[in-house]
């Protein structure tokens, strides 16, 4: 029964890279095949395997959905009114241009948070031409950074749905991964996005363009930086409360009353979400005078993206559901006991391989994930622990960006370098991003 079931997940994994690899089937489609395959080889009755499908979707999607529509609308606010650059312009002012590489960091770091990876660098790789032109430095000095920034919050800090989705797979929470996604990002841009991004911008020299014809933002009318900190960190602030009343309360420290109760109530991720949402719309949309008609279209584009993003995450839901139901998770409990096997590094390893193989970092993690995620009681891991195991399949999922990752070609396109060249800057970050969180995730991991 033991080689049996290993079969089936061997199987399993196979055949989702099959259908990915091979047939490039939607990766929702193949997740639920691939579940669906797993249940047959693991002998799974037919009708439980529907009650899996039904089960595993609806316990996912109930937490996520919300949860990643609501950043998609907020973010989507963001991205139209400007904030993106307005913060960006503020800090490039604050830090001067000497320190540019760092006001870029510090840009992708916050904006990644509401905001979409691609969507974030193509408003904001227009500041990048501009710096370039006036100090005719290499855009690599520049891009890098911000580069780094970006993908660091995109993979490690919530709302982004990348780390909601594995913090509800594996149950995790919350405000413990944002924590600890905080204290693992930042030194992580300071290697991958700061030194690697001089290395680089100092070995290979890429111009400016002459002429940017891709954005009149310059003749925008951005809203104050103020506003647009306070929106991206509301949310923030609140989730962190809620976790922190929470252990106090259960510590004894504070006694649960209505106060302790609201705290906890208003840090919810829906509640802290929505707040944000209802405040940028009011400040961002009808104290800016679009219309409601306008809002509510720019809601609905930005809904789009994200239902393939919880399309896929439920179908995560499913596979781990599957194995959930096998009895698969006990078996891989007795593997991690047996052999002694430190969790984040085995999920690092996971997310990474099956990211280098099909060139998704949202299938990675959320295969990943369900992998994990059935062997989780078996090992008794606490609060932190968990938030580090999502932290590292999030660091495996975003390392070794290349040909079969889209990311790999906006790089490549929006600074009009070669294939050759993304590989050697653009990719090798990706390789430091990763390998710097997972020292940090690893020390922390032992720490705690």
């Amino acid at each position: 029964m033991t080689i049996h079931l290993l079969l089936a997940v061997l199987f399993s994994i196979s055949l989702l890279l099959f259908l990915v690899l091979y047939w490039r089937l939607n990766a929702f489609l193949a997740l639920l095949l691939a579940s669906i395959g797993f249940g047959l080889a693991a002998g799974t009755p037919f009708a439980a395997i529907i009650e899996n499908i039904s089960t595993g979707m609806g316990n996912t999607l109930a937490f996520v959905a919300t949860i990643v529509g609501l950043g998609a609308i907020l973010g989507a606010i963001l991205e139209h009114s400007g904030g993106s650059q307005a913060l960006a312009q503020f800090l490039l002012r604050a830090l001067g241009e000497r320190r540019a590489p760092l006001a870029f960091v510090l840009t992708g770091f916050l904006v990644a948070i509401p905001v979409f990876f691609d969507v974030a660098f193509v408003l904001l790789v227009p500041m990048v031409y501009a710096i370039g032109r006036r100090t005719e430095r290499s855009l690599l000095y520049y891009a890098i950074p911000l580069l780094a920034g970006l993908a660091t919050t995109h993979a490690f800090i919530p709302p982004t749905p990348g780390p909601i989705a594995v913090a509800d797979i594996l149950q995790a929470e919350l405000g413990w991964v944002i924590l600890l996604g905080f204290v693992v990002g930042l030194p992580t841009v300071g290697v991958a996005g700061l030194w690697w991004g001089k290395h680089v911008g100092d070995r290979f020299f890429v111009a400016a363009p002459l002429l940017d014809t891709r954005t009149d933002d310059a003749e925008k009318w951005l809203p104050p930086v103020g506003l647009i900190l306070g929106l991206i960190l509301l949310p923030i602030v609140l989730i962190l409360g809620h976790t922190g009343s929470k252990m106090l309360v259960a510590a004894g420290v504070w006694t649960a009353n209505n106060w302790t109760e609201g705290l906890i109530f208003l840090g919810h991720p829906y509640v802290a979400l929505l707040l944000s949402c209802l405040l940028a719309l009011y400040f961002l949309g009808y104290r800016r005078g679009l219309s409601s008609q306008a809002l509510q279209k720019l809601a609905t584009q930005a809904l789009a993206p994200a239902g393939t993003i919880i399309l896929i995450t439920g179908a995560g839901g499913v596979y781990k559901q599957m194995l959930v139901a096998s009895g698969a998770g006990e078996l891989l409990a007795q593997v991690f006991v047996d052999f002694h096997l430190l969790p984040p590094l085995l999920a690092f390893v996971l997310a990474a391989l099956i990211r280098i193989l099909q060139g998704s970092a949202t299938v990675a993690m959320i295969t990943a994930a369900g992998l994990l995620a059935p062997a989780l009681p078996g090992l008794g891991l606490d609060a932190p622990q968990l938030a580090l195991l999502v932290l590292s399949i999030a660091a495996g999922a975003s390392t070794l960006s290349h040909v079969n990752d889209s990311g790999f070609w906006l790089v490549k396109e929006y600074l009009g370098i070669d294939e050759a060249t993304t590989l050697r800057t653009w990719t090798l970050m990706t390789v430091w991003l990763s390998l710097v969180a997972l020292v940090v995730i690893l020390v922390l991991y032992w720490l705690v």
